[in-house]
This record gives C-alpha cells, structure tokens and sequence, in this order.
C-alpha cells in the first residue's frame, strides 16, 4: 500500500497537535487534505473532502470526539477514522471502540507509533 494515495484530515482543537500530526504524515508519505479545529465543523470538512481517514481528537468543545466518531460511522462507513487521545481510562477507550474506531493514538504521541497506527487502520478491511 503505497501511503501517498491515502488522503488524511486531521481535526483537532488544539493548533500544537495538528502541525504535529500533518508533520508526521507528510513525512510518511500520507497527504494530509484538510484539518479541522472543532467538533462543530468535522462533518463538513469530511464531507467536503472525502479523506480515506480521519484523525480524531477525543476532547474538543462544541461537540465532543466521540460523538463526531459515532455521526461519521454513520454518514460515511467507509472512512476510518482513528481518536487521538490523551485519555486511556477504561470508559473512554471503551466508548471509542463501541463507536466503531479504527484504532486510538495517546498523546503525548511520537512519530512511528502514530505512522504504525495510521499504516494499520488504512491497511484493516472494514470496520465493524
């Protein structure tokens, strides 16, 4: 799987995580079409941009990750989506696997495990 024909948008409340995470993919090969900075506006950038991927952040105001995770599942099946997270308590990660999540990345992230995962949800067959 050649990682450059993979599109990724990356939404994220906060500004320090996306320069990171748009740095890391791009290094990787990954094209990196968009980003998002709030749970409000999630939808439409995805929408709008049609990526094969979604990098989710957990806790941002307006809308919370998970319940963009849950509206995404819905609306668009075949995107996966993977929640970046600085939260690793057994609710939360239950709740990102209930909603259907790729994967999960932990902040603070660093940059082969964020390709490994990436690599790995783009790679999996569809997502239950």
């Amino acid at each position: 799987m050649a990682a450059s024909n993979k599109r990724i948008v990356v939404i994220d409340d906060n500004e320090v995580i996306r320069i990171a995470l748009r740095a890391i993919l791009r290094q990787a090969g990954f094209e990196v079409v968009g980003e998002g900075r709030d749970g409000l506006g999630a939808l439409d950038v995805v929408e709008r941009l049609a990526p094969d991927l979604v990098c989710l952040d957990v806790v941002m105001p307006g809308r919370s990750g998970l319940e963009v995770l849950a509206d995404l599942r819905e609306r668009f099946p075949r995107i996966k989506v993977l929640m970046i997270t600085g939260r690793s308590d057994r609710e939360t990660v239950s709740e990102i696997v209930k909603n259907g999540a790729a994967g999960m990345v932990l902040k603070p992230f660093n940059a082969a495990k964020v390709i490994e995962t990436v690599s790995r949800a783009l790679s999996s067959g569809t997502v239950a």
